[in-house]
Protein backbone atom coordinates (compact mmCIF):
# COMPACT_ATOMS: atom_id res chain seq x y z
CA UNK A 1 0.00 0.00 0.00
CA UNK A 2 1.42 3.38 -0.94
CA UNK A 3 1.66 6.29 1.49
CA UNK A 4 -1.34 8.14 -0.01
CA UNK A 5 -3.63 5.13 0.42
CA UNK A 6 -2.41 4.60 3.97
CA UNK A 7 -3.16 8.25 4.84
CA UNK A 8 -6.61 7.89 3.26
CA UNK A 9 -7.42 4.85 5.40
CA UNK A 10 -6.09 6.52 8.56
CA UNK A 11 -8.37 9.49 7.83
CA UNK A 12 -11.36 7.19 7.34
CA UNK A 13 -10.41 5.30 10.51
CA UNK A 14 -10.44 8.51 12.52
CA UNK A 15 -13.78 9.54 11.04
CA UNK A 16 -15.15 6.15 12.13
CA UNK A 17 -13.69 6.64 15.62
CA UNK A 18 -15.28 10.08 15.85
CA UNK A 19 -18.61 8.50 14.86
CA UNK A 20 -18.08 5.81 17.49
CA UNK A 21 -17.47 8.46 20.15
CA UNK A 22 -20.75 10.15 19.25
CA UNK A 23 -22.61 7.10 20.56
CA UNK A 24 -21.44 8.27 24.00
CA UNK A 25 -23.23 11.57 23.45
CA UNK A 26 -26.49 9.76 22.73
CA UNK A 27 -25.90 7.52 25.78
CA UNK A 28 -25.43 10.50 28.06
CA UNK A 29 -28.54 12.16 26.65
CA UNK A 30 -30.55 8.98 27.17
CA UNK A 31 -29.35 8.72 30.75
CA UNK A 32 -30.98 12.07 31.51
CA UNK A 33 -34.43 11.02 30.33
CA UNK A 34 -37.23 8.87 31.73
CA UNK A 35 -36.75 5.15 31.03
CA UNK A 36 -38.60 4.02 27.88
CA UNK A 37 -39.85 7.52 27.09
CA UNK A 38 -39.86 8.61 23.44
CA UNK A 39 -36.63 10.58 23.88
CA UNK A 40 -34.97 7.62 25.63
CA UNK A 41 -35.93 5.24 22.80
CA UNK A 42 -34.85 7.77 20.18
CA UNK A 43 -31.43 8.17 21.81
CA UNK A 44 -30.94 4.41 21.96
CA UNK A 45 -32.03 4.12 18.33
CA UNK A 46 -29.34 6.67 17.45
CA UNK A 47 -26.80 4.67 19.46
CA UNK A 48 -27.65 1.48 17.56
CA UNK A 49 -27.47 3.32 14.23
CA UNK A 50 -24.09 4.91 15.02
CA UNK A 51 -22.61 1.66 16.30
CA UNK A 52 -23.93 -0.21 13.25
CA UNK A 53 -22.33 2.26 10.85
CA UNK A 54 -19.14 2.14 12.89
CA UNK A 55 -19.05 -1.68 12.85
CA UNK A 56 -19.37 -1.80 9.07
CA UNK A 57 -16.75 0.91 8.66
CA UNK A 58 -14.40 -0.83 11.10
CA UNK A 59 -14.59 -4.05 9.09
CA UNK A 60 -13.70 -2.16 5.93
CA UNK A 61 -10.78 -0.38 7.61
CA UNK A 62 -9.17 -3.55 8.95
CA UNK A 63 -9.13 -4.92 5.42
CA UNK A 64 -6.61 -2.19 4.60
CA UNK A 65 -4.76 -1.49 7.86
CA UNK A 66 -3.18 -3.93 10.30
CA UNK A 67 -5.53 -4.72 13.18
CA UNK A 68 -2.91 -3.68 15.74
CA UNK A 69 -2.59 -0.27 14.11
CA UNK A 70 -6.34 0.26 13.85
CA UNK A 71 -6.97 -0.90 17.40
CA UNK A 72 -4.21 1.24 18.90
CA UNK A 73 -5.74 4.30 17.23
CA UNK A 74 -9.05 3.55 18.95
CA UNK A 75 -7.58 5.28 22.00
CA UNK A 76 -8.22 8.67 20.34
CA UNK A 77 -11.87 8.29 21.34
CA UNK A 78 -10.67 9.63 24.71
CA UNK A 79 -9.83 12.89 22.95
CA UNK A 80 -13.24 12.99 21.30
CA UNK A 81 -14.86 12.34 24.68
CA UNK A 82 -13.05 15.34 26.12
CA UNK A 83 -14.09 17.52 23.16
CA UNK A 84 -17.74 16.42 23.25
CA UNK A 85 -17.88 16.83 27.04
CA UNK A 86 -16.59 20.39 26.85
CA UNK A 87 -18.63 21.49 23.82
CA UNK A 88 -21.96 19.81 24.48
CA UNK A 89 -22.12 19.24 28.23
CA UNK A 90 -19.99 22.17 29.44
CA UNK A 91 -17.67 19.86 31.36
CA UNK A 92 -14.53 21.46 32.70
CA UNK A 93 -11.22 20.61 31.00
CA UNK A 94 -8.65 20.14 33.75
CA UNK A 95 -4.88 19.85 33.63
CA UNK A 96 -5.19 16.17 34.52
CA UNK A 97 -7.50 15.53 31.58
CA UNK A 98 -5.14 17.35 29.22
CA UNK A 99 -2.18 15.37 30.58
CA UNK A 100 -4.13 12.16 29.97
CA UNK A 101 -4.93 13.13 26.41
CA UNK A 102 -1.28 14.00 25.77
CA UNK A 103 -0.21 10.59 27.08
CA UNK A 104 -2.73 8.86 24.81
CA UNK A 105 -1.56 10.81 21.76
CA UNK A 106 2.10 10.04 22.55
CA UNK A 107 1.25 6.35 22.91
CA UNK A 108 -0.60 6.24 19.59
CA UNK A 109 2.25 8.05 17.80
CA UNK A 110 4.91 5.77 19.31
CA UNK A 111 2.94 2.68 18.37
CA UNK A 112 2.38 3.95 14.82
CA UNK A 113 6.12 4.63 14.43
CA UNK A 114 7.01 1.17 15.74
CA UNK A 115 4.42 -0.43 13.45
CA UNK A 116 5.83 1.49 10.48
CA UNK A 117 9.36 0.33 11.30
CA UNK A 118 8.16 -3.29 11.57
CA UNK A 119 6.46 -2.96 8.19
CA UNK A 120 9.69 -1.65 6.63
CA UNK A 121 11.67 -4.53 8.16
CA UNK A 122 9.18 -7.04 6.73
CA UNK A 123 9.50 -5.43 3.29
CA UNK A 124 13.32 -5.69 3.52
CA UNK A 125 13.11 -9.36 4.53
CA UNK A 126 10.73 -10.04 1.65
CA UNK A 127 13.08 -8.28 -0.79
CA UNK A 128 16.04 -10.36 0.45
CA UNK A 129 14.01 -13.58 0.18
CA UNK A 130 13.05 -12.76 -3.40
CA UNK A 131 16.71 -12.43 -4.42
Amino acid sequence: MNKGEKIKYFFILHLMLMLYSMSGIASKLAAGTKFLSFKFCLCYGVIILLLGIYAIGWQQIIKHLPLTTAFSNKAVTIIWGLVWGALLFHEKITAGKIAGVILVVIGVVLFAKADNETEKEQENIKAVDEK
